[in-house]
């Protein structure tokens, strides 16, 4: 099968973007092609995407107006998007809802939170988050607060607070995935040692190929790999080389070469980043993911490989963490 073939056949799920905070805020709209950024539907569909973890990221100066205010607009945006372009998008709620989107070429939308910073402590507002759709949780966005502490805080941070491991343990009961991307070591291992369910950690390449504090030490993704969890590739220029103007779609490739031999091809899915961070040379939106695909081909690697970490690995622990 050649390689567009197979990528356009293929359940292709990206597991972070950061587009909802420029359609909450009315900078461009989901369902229309922009100059700008990384992501939108028409986009999506060109790069054949079948399923998209939209983060709503609340931004550290936000927090005093109420970060769980901030994140609802960003979930009121998706809800209207998914009713202004029924034919386009639907929310995912359940692997179910992603193998339809694929049956009926739509995109599906899933909502994740980039931080408990939302929850304000409670999880009662958790719960009411899950009622909206939410279907993964970032602990942390690099610092601290109620649940843990973000990478960020450097070699002193500590791991799950009570309040996190009851987070944890209410996420395992509804449905909800855990996400580990910027959480601080010590942290990881908490969650690893609470959660009953596999883990992701949804944008974080390997420390061995990249230094940058956000990545992952070779014991960490065995880790998370050997509860069943995921780690995903980032197109973060700065995470996959230093200096980082230099990284190109190369360095992606290595790092998925690396992340299949270390974590497993079972452990290993896509987390872009796109709309977050800048981007390696070679990849410049959404539309670049038949590229990834022709090469990762041309490197060796199988088909059902390729499959599994485009999607089914992905679809795998979304089915096994949120049902």
């Amino acid at each position: 099968m050649d390689a567009r073939t197979l990528h356009f056949d293929a359940i292709v799920v990206d597991g972070h973007c950061d587009t909802l905070g420029d359609v909450a805020n009315g900078l461009r709209s989901l369902g229309e092609r922009s100059q700008q950024g990384h992501v939108d539907l028409p986009r999506l569909r060109a790069g054949g995407v079948t399923g998209q973890i939209f983060a709503c990221f609340v931004p550290v100066h936000e927090y005093r107006r109420g970060a769980a205010r901030y994140a609802l607009r960003m979930v009121d945006a998706m809800h209207r998007a998914c009713a202004a372009y029924p034919d386009d998008l639907l929310l995912a709620t359940s692997a179910a809802d992603i193998r339809r989107a694929k049956a009926g070429g739509r995109v599906a939308g899933i909502l994740g939170l980039e931080g408990a910073e939302p929850l304000e402590g409670s999880l009662e507002v958790l719960r009411c988050f899950h009622r909206l759709g939410v279907r993964n949780l970032g602990l942390t966005w690099n610092y601290r607060n109620e649940t843990s502490d973000g990478v960020m805080e450097g070699p002193s941070a500590q791991g799950l607070t009570e309040f996190g491991v009851q987070v944890v343990e209410e996420c395992n009961r509804l449905g909800i995935m855990i996400d580990v991307a910027h959480l601080a070591p010590a942290g990881v291992s908490d969650v690893l040692r609470v959660s009953r369910k596999p883990i992701i950690a949804s944008h974080s390449n390997a420390k061995a190929l990249c230094g940058h504090v956000r990545n992952l030490t070779d014991d960490q993704l065995r880790a998370i790999a050997a509860q069943g969890g995921l780690i995903g590739v980032t197109f973060v220029n700065a995470f996959l080389h230093y200096p980082s103007r230099d990284a190109t779609i190369s360095h992606v490739l290595d790092q998925i070469d690396y992340l299949v031999q270390v974590a497993g091809p079972d452990h290993v899915m896509i987390g872009s980043d796109f709309d977050g961070a800048t981007m390696p040379q070679g990849i410049v939106d959404a539309t670049s993911y038949p590229d990834l695909t022709a090469d990762m081909l041309a490197r060796g690697h199988d088909e059902q490989t390729i499959r599994q970490v485009l999607g089914l690995n992905f679809l795998r622990v979304f089915e096994e963490a949120v049902g």
